[in-house]
């Protein structure tokens, strides 16, 4: 059981501060997405971070158990938080969610996890989903300001 699933059991579904990190990986001119199954929205690889992991090393374990993928050469691309950050899961959890987001490039073989994804894709650039997560879609937003995307 990770670390924020054992605050659920002492706080409920109130909102909670989490910190975590989300993978952006390109692969000509397409970024990744995964299908989440508690929502059925589309958003980056994510996740939150575990007691001693440093924010990099989330970002590739949450790559990996989500997509298959591994994760190599991290590079910091922003933090996102404050306005629009904030999301209530289907199950009534609440967070206000402090996310770095990394670049990352990766090998293996793309398959979801059937427990967190239900299915991960490539999408052009240029033609996101429009059905993305509230919290993917800021990322994204502060990246497209930022010029980093």
């Amino acid at each position: 059981m990770g670390y924020v699933l054992k605050l659920r059991q002492v706080t409920g579904p109130r909102a909670l501060i989490v910190v975590g990190a989300a993978a952006v990986v390109i692969q000509q001119a397409r970024l990744l997405l995964v299908r989440r199954t508690d929502n059925q929205l589309w958003g980056l690889p994510a996740g939150s971070k575990e007691l001693n992991e440093d924010l990099s090393t989330t970002a590739k374990r949450e790559l990996r158990e989500e997509t298959g993928l591994v994760g190599h050469e991290s590079r910091l691309l922003t933090v996102v938080s404050g306005v629009g950050m904030q999301y209530t899961y289907p199950n009534g959890d609440q967070i206000d969610s402090v996310t770095t987001v990394y670049q990352l490039t990766s090998s293996g073989q793309l398959q979801a996890d059937q427990h967190e994804t239900s299915d991960v894709q490539f999408f052009p650039l240029t033609n996101l989903s429009s059905a993305l997560t509230p919290i993917t879609r800021q990322i994204l937003s502060q990246l497209q300001t930022e010029q980093i995307l």
